[in-house]
């Protein structure tokens, strides 16, 4: 029997991708932010092991104004799903049932899954489930996701909804629009159904004016004609334009439908609370001098009480493994060039990468804390007027806000973005956020030069990249990207206390990735770099790594980075094996000096920057291009080759510009 598929649909943030994780037992993050959900995830639904669940990506309605709203009117459209589960958040029901009414148009099988029903409860309110379920003609099921109840209750339903394949058909369609509707109806059903649309459906989105509908449904000059005739009379009798004839008709059925079976007399406990505190994080001239202090008081607990303490526990343990390791294949009178492969190539590579752990993860539980608790959507709303000066859209902070994680997923989120030109300038600059990889190279940095100001030099380097971003903008809105930004719509979620087994599980598949990369990436460039440092160019065993293969590749790279303030050539090989992974910087020049802890390691970059090199050389890892995987997610998704490479270069000549400008005033003003 082949697997029975389930779409789940929704508004952003009502709760969806908790919905999707309670259902299947799935592991995928969950945030308090609209647009977390990019691509479509799938797993098997728990006690219902025949049935394969898809999470649509949130949206809130099926007019193609963006790519979320394609993908999901598409897979149900034409991947003919047996059941759609309608994940609406019971607190803002109005809002949600808009989507609910236009699913049911598509003629699939539905469940509604009443979503937050526990904060409906709190705040003394009341929906009479039964009666909604009456009026809207398809079964309805009280859940809280987030506390894990009701869905036993919804997965039994859906198990008997798909069996009885019973197609919503609710009476909303009145007046002037549901002639309009009929009429159309009457001339495009042939047309609706070769396409493999409903004709309702279809109907409603040539009322609607959705012009990929018109193509979809090829039709003839004259039918449009007589359809716009139709439309044209439907407008001039209600005095009112198509869309707001449409969206009017529904929210009248709405309002009826919430009068009879909704009890509302007060706001939600969540609503009250976050309209105080938006009062003062959303402030005009508050917001972002209160977010940049947030930031600074988790860089401080990140790199220094908090994060700097259990790394330097972490890295005793590593030195006491590493010199027990070491005590041992001495003991086996292990050959000596094996032995400086695992311990100074292996074991220190790996390692020095490794004793930043804590820090990853430190640093990702408050941002966890943030992103769930629903703040980092009102940042995005603080943010919106700076980013439309600078021709970006609001919505571009999505992937900007990504990008301080990893640039792969926001790169690739960029792809929500409606406006071509805001995706593709958004793409080009969202790299230039510096991503959690770069944080092992902060923390070796700052600990060798500026130990008493790690926060301060921490935040400096993102506000860097920041500013870097934004006058890049400003240079690629007047060159290559002209134009203006699409308008940016933003729904502030409700603030929430961040559920401890979300911001658990944002943490661990942090640490994951970095693991992976510790245990795969690095610990293969770790072993290459020992090679090259270990061997000259006749392959022969040399002691002194500056006779080695890597020194001479390395002292060709050297001049070009002498501006810069690094012209030790194993600085600059540093750079190169960065591309990579970024992380790899760190196990390089680990390897490349020959140290054994993080101390040692400190030392030796005295030895090869100054305080003001140094500086420039954290600027330029924040700059250039991030890593190989985030070359391959841009030319992915701007769909060429050639585009890609002028993004990396790009990238990167801007990073050596801000180095070279850093190095060269910081030297004339510090000396």
């Amino acid at each position: 029997m082949a697997d029975i598929t389930i779409a789940l649909a929704g508004n952003q943030n009502c709760g969806k991708t908790t919905v999707f994780n309670r259902l299947t037992g799935s592991n995928q993050h969950v945030g308090n932010f609209p647009g977390v959900t990019v691509e479509q995830k799938t797993g098997k639904i728990r006690n219902f092991s025949s049935a394969v669940l898809v999470d649509l990506p949130g949206i809130y309605s099926l007019s193609p104004y963006t790519s979320e709203e394609v993908v999901t009117r598409d897979f149900i459209v034409k991947q003919h799903p047996q059941l759609i589960v309608n994940v609406v958040d019971a607190t803002n029901i109005e809002r949600n049932l808009y989507l609910s009414l236009q699913l049911m148009e598509l003629q699939c099988p539905m469940v509604i899954a009443l979503n937050m029903m526990d904060e409906v409860v709190e705040s003394g309110n009341s929906i009479d489930v039964e009666k909604l379920s009456a009026y809207l003609k398809v079964p309805v099921v009280p859940i809280s996701a987030s506390k894990n109840e009701g869905i036993d209750d919804l997965i039994s339903v859906m198990k008997k909804e798909v069996q009885k394949k019973e197609i919503p058909n609710p009476d909303f369609c009145k007046g002037e629009v549901h002639r309009a509707i009929h009429a159309i109806a009457h001339i495009i059903e042939d047309h609706a159904k070769e396409a493999g649309y409903p004709t309702r459906f279809a109907s409603t989105k040539l009322v609607e004016g959705d012009e990929p509908m018109q193509k979809e449904l090829s039709l003839h000059k004259d039918d449009l004609d007589i359809i716009e005739k139709i439309v044209s009379s439907m407008e001039d009798a209600l005095h009112t334009d198509r869309e707001a004839a449409l969206a009017d008709m529904r929210y009248s059925y709405i309002e009826e439908v919430v009068a009879v079976c909704v009890n509302k007399k007060n706001k939600s406990y969540a609503q009250e609370r976050s309209e105080k505190l938006d009062r003062i994080l959303t402030h005009k001239y508050l917001g972002i001098p209160l977010f940049l202090l947030i930031m600074l008081c988790i860089f401080y607990l990140t790199f220094g009480p908090i994060g700097g303490n259990l790394q330097a526990l972490l890295e005793q343990g590593i030195d006491w493994t590493i010199s027990s390791f070491n005590d041992l294949l001495v003991s086996w009178n292990i050959s000596e060039w094996l032995r400086a492969l695992l311990i100074d190539g292996v074991c220190q590579g790996v390692g020095s990468v490794l004793s930043f752990l804590p820090v990853i993860v430190v640093l990702f539980f408050f941002l966890s804390l943030l992103e769930d608790s629903g703040y980092m959507a009102r940042v995005a709303f603080v943010m919106d007027k700076a980013l439309r000066k600078i021709g970006l859209s609001g919505r571009s902070f999505v992937p900007m806000l990504i990008g301080f994680g990893c640039s792969v997923p926001a790169i690739m989120s960029a792809r929500t973005l409606s406006s071509e030109r805001d995706r593709k300038m958004t793409i080009v600059v969202t790299p230039f956020m510096s991503c959690s990889a770069k944080l092992p190279i902060y923390g070796m940095i700052t600990a060798a030069f500026f130990p008493n100001y790690t926060a301060l030099i921490l935040i400096s380097v993102y506000l860097i990249g920041i500013l870097v971003a934004i006058l890049s903008a400003l240079l690629l809105k007047s060159t290559i990207f002209q134009g203006d930004p699409v308008p940016f719509v933003l729904e502030l979620p409700a603030y929430r206390i961040p559920q401890p087994r979300s911001v658990f599980l944002h943490i661990w598949e942090k640490a994951k990735d970095f693991l992976r990369k510790a245990f795969t990436i690095i610990f293969i460039a770790s072993v290459l770099i020992w090679f090259l440092q270990s061997f000259d160019m006749s392959f022969n065993y040399v002691s002194d790594s500056s006779q080695s293969i890597l020194a001479t590749i390395g002292s060709g790279l050297a001049h070009i980075f002498a501006p810069l303030g690094f012209d030790d050539w194993r600085a600059s090989t540093a750079l190169v094996t960065g591309i990579t992974a970024k992380e790899s910087v760190v196990s390089t020049l680990s390897v490349l000096t020959n140290t054994t802890s993080d101390a040692g390691l400190s030392a030796a970059l005295q030895q090869i920057f100054t305080p003001v090199s140094a500086f420039a050389f954290l600027c330029f890892t924040v700059l250039y291009m991030p890593c190989v995987a985030a070359f391959a997610a841009t030319r992915r998704e701007l769909g060429s080759l050639k585009q890609a490479i002028f993004t990396a270069c790009y990238q990167t000549g801007i990073a050596y510009i801000a180095a070279f400008v850093i190095y060269q005033l910081g030297t004339l003003l510090l000396g």
